[in-house]
């Protein structure tokens, strides 16, 4: 009887947690805090080079700043999915496009960033670099198919292409996590410093063995 009453009260408390969080998910205040949330990383930077706290290379850390907040997003964007179903919480479904887009906006930083502060906006540089430097072309691979995704995330692309369609292009979001996660590879085995793309590395593998097991379940049922 003991522990009836006491799996009923966990179970109670559970459940009691889950509604609160999905109310909070989804009222008018959710997407407005998400906003904040993804906007300060580029208040840090920007009062950084106000105050001259960057470091000895300022120009790298806005470089390598902004390409980890756009790497941070794109991986909490693929996470949502497993996450909504894992914790039941529906709600989450609908920051999952705000996050892709933040992931979107700060790769544009990062591209505009390099372009700038390393290559001085000299085209032709930047032509030669991509060319030359195989983790750069990799980076602007990647730049593409989140260009792609950003512009077919509104709904009334989605209407236009029909629910089939459009999810089948969105499925590249796989294949702009892969070619980050090189891009941030090679950058960093540059530097001997591969301990953090370990990390990436290995969420990346649970949500990806994830997608796989979620695609076999309905065709083993």
């Amino acid at each position: 009887m003991a522990r009836t009453a006491v799996s009923g009260g966990e179970s109670g408390w559970h459940a009691a947690l889950q509604r609160a969080l999905q109310r909070a998910l989804l009222s008018r205040a959710a997407k407005p805090v998400v906003w904040g949330l993804w906007l300060l990383p580029l208040a840090w930077l920007v009062w950084g080079v106000l105050a001259d706290s960057l470091g000895a290379n300022p120009a790298e850390a806005l470089i390598r700043g902004t390409g980890d907040w756009a790497l941070r997003a794109l991986w909490l964007a693929l996470a949502v999915t497993p996450l909504r179903q894992w914790l039941r919480l529906n709600a989450l479904a609908r920051l999952r496009r705000l996050l892709g887009l933040f992931a979107f906006f700060y790769a544009v930083l990062h591209l505009a960033c390099y372009a700038w502060l390393d290559q001085g906006w000299v085209w032709g540089d930047i032509v030669a670099d991509v060319l030359e430097r195989p983790f750069i072309l990799v980076g602007m691979l990647t730049f593409v198919l989140l260009l792609v995704l950003a512009l077919t995330s509104p709904r009334v692309v989605l209407r236009w292409m029909g629910g089939v369609r459009w999810q089948r292009v969105h499925r590249i979001v796989y294949g702009a996590g892969l070619l980050a996660l090189l891009h941030f590879y090679w950058m960093r085995t540059g530097k001997n410093d591969t301990a953090e793309v370990a990390v990436y590395g290995g969420l990346l593998a649970v949500l990806l063995g994830w997608r796989m097991w979620a695609r076999r379940k309905p065709a083993a049922r």
